[in-house]
């Protein structure tokens, strides 16, 4: 337990990520009082406009319109923000895949590219970090390379014989996968949708995943987090390139969603402290009144 004030740090792949994936409950902490630190391991380069009514974009424009977008997504979550500083690898499509563009996040040397994250993690002394699966949540290049540097960091921002001159070692005591995409949450919010009596935007989806199976998460710990709705949807308003206002995120009503899912879902990884799971706080086991 500890009596100082609590830190959590959010590792994302790209701008966006933040604000799709525990953004409710990174701003219920950041209200609370808990000091919060989102990081963006590349600038999200790569993306194409997603947003059918955005119009185009110069490519020599995207890069400060995602930062810009990003920095009104952290205000809006009332959060701190730091870029790692990596290119997006983009997403390749095609059969055979085409190769990854040259100097991207997902081709670095692991220690290259876990080295600014655990100077931060030692700048910032975090006791949580949350973190994408060993799949990347999905498997998209930058995501997948985001867990290989969590986990690096994670293990090595404690050691004092690794990363010399990346600060002085500080050990993270909790470590979560995001579990929030799990067929069992848009189970239960398309049947509440159509009991509802409104349109669901998750038939489809819950089809192709019955089809094609993906790995599911185990749920330990539940953050209780609808209070926080709004700011997750002004976050995700915020990276306008990205998020079509009109598009799924924003389909399901809001007042359903509260009472079907009021929170967010996470996987506990790994601990340095003793917790019982299930959990309702990222912080459990941590905190000095509990």
């Amino acid at each position: 337990m500890t009596s100082e004030r609590l830190r959590l740090m959010a590792v994302h792949a790209h701008p966006d990520d933040e604000s799709s994936k525990g953004a409710a409950s990174t701003a219920r902490y950041a209200a609370e009082g808990v000091d919060v630190l989102v990081v963006s391991c590349t600038g999200g380069e790569r993306g194409d406009v997603l947003n059918p009514s955005y119009g185009e974009v110069p490519a020599d424009r995207m890069v400060e319109l995602r930062r810009e977008e990003m920095a009104v997504a952290a205000a809006a979550l009332g959060v701190q923000h730091r870029w790692l500083g990596f290119v997006d690898s983009g997403l390749p499509e095609g059969d055979p895949l085409p190769p990854l563009p040259e100097g991207c996040f997902a081709l670095q040397p692991l220690e290259v590219a876990a080295a600014p994250l655990v100077a931060l993690v030692r700048a910032f002394r975090p006791h949580v970090i949350t973190t994408y699966d060993e799949n990347g949540g999905y498997p998209h290049p930058d995501h997948v390379m985001t867990h290989r540097v969590s986990m690096e960091a994670w293990e090595a921002a404690g050691d004092p014989d690794r990363y010399p001159g990346t600060g002085v070692p500080w050990t993270p005591q909790k470590l979560y996968y995001h579990a929030g995409f799990s067929l069992e949450r848009m189970t239960a919010l398309h049947a509440a949708i159509l009991a509802a009596g409104r349109e669901s935007p998750f038939a489809e989806w819950i089809d192709q995943a019955r089809d094609r199976p993906f790995p599911q998460r185990t749920v330990t710990t539940r953050v209780p987090s609808a209070a926080f709705f709004p700011a997750r949807d002004a976050a995700l308003r915020a990276h306008a390139t990205q998020i079509d206002p009109d598009g799924w995120f924003f389909a399901v009503p809001r007042e359903v969603e509260a009472q079907e899912w009021p929170t967010e879902d996470y996987e506990l990884a790994a601990a340095r402290v003793p917790t019982q799971l299930p959990e309702d706080d990222l912080f459990a086991g941590l905190r000095e009144d509990r």
